[in-house]
């Protein structure tokens, strides 16, 4: 299709803003651009608008890190939940995920992984908030369910060590979750599976107690 003159321009500069979006490539972008093109203006100003709302209207909670259009989030400020439990995830999608697993418990996100080839270092994520809410909160047990991958699993140990000394039960999800997988893409049962069977993290201060510097 040839596209008129004076046309390429706009078209391109939004199949350049679509692949920027994660799992977009430049054929995928060219394809949701076309898409675009042909809705109908109402529809077309429609998607427009809602994703004008979600930017003025969705921000982090203060507390949790989830997205929410309330501060506190519904889940944070449901006395119904069990607020003696706190479990670590990577990302917003993730609370969805466990949400369906049935878990009750409260959430804190990370915002991100440990991915130095990302450019996500240890700054860039919340674990000094979570540091503060165990500190000064009621929280007796902290879930640690990163994505069991390799920038997961190096970001759950950094976690643990960052938490190591505070009064707190730490567990981790069982090995339900296939390796390299990630748990917005997991099962719900197998997910609640993981959960029910998690276990106690091994901390460095539990190695020491119990003779782990012994010959």
């Amino acid at each position: 299709m040839q596209l008129a003159k004076g046309y390429n321009e706009t078209f391109e500069r939004l199949k350049g803003l679509l692949g920027h979006m994660p799992g977009v490539g430049e054929k995928t972008a060219e394809r949701l651009a076309y898409h675009i093109l042909r809705l109908p203006e109402a529809e077309a100003f429609e998607l427009a608008d809602a994703i004008r709302d979600v930017k003025k209207r969705v921000r982090q909670c203060s507390i949790c890190y989830h997205f929410s259009e309330q501060d506190p989030c519904a889940i944070c400020s449901d006395p119904a939940r069990d607020h003696s439990t706190i479990c670590v995830v990577e990302q917003s999608q993730d609370v969805l995920s466990m949400e369906q697993s049935g878990y009750r418990g409260l959430y804190h996100v990370l915002g991100g992984r440990l991915a130095p080839l990302e450019g996500m270092g240890p700054d860039d994520l919340t674990v000094g908030a979570l540091i503060g809410r165990i500190a000064g909160g009621q929280a007796q047990e902290v879930i640690l369910a990163c994505n069991p991958d390799m920038e997961g699993e190096a970001t759950a140990l950094f976690v643990s060590e960052a938490l190591e000394g505070l009064p707190v039960r730490l567990t981790r999800l069982a090995r339900g979750i296939p390796a390299g997988s990630h748990l917005e893409y997991a099962n719900a049962s197998v997910l609640g599976d993981a959960l029910e069977g998690r276990r106690e993290v091994q901390r460095q201060s539990d190695s020491t107690e119990n003779g782990g510097d012994s010959q």
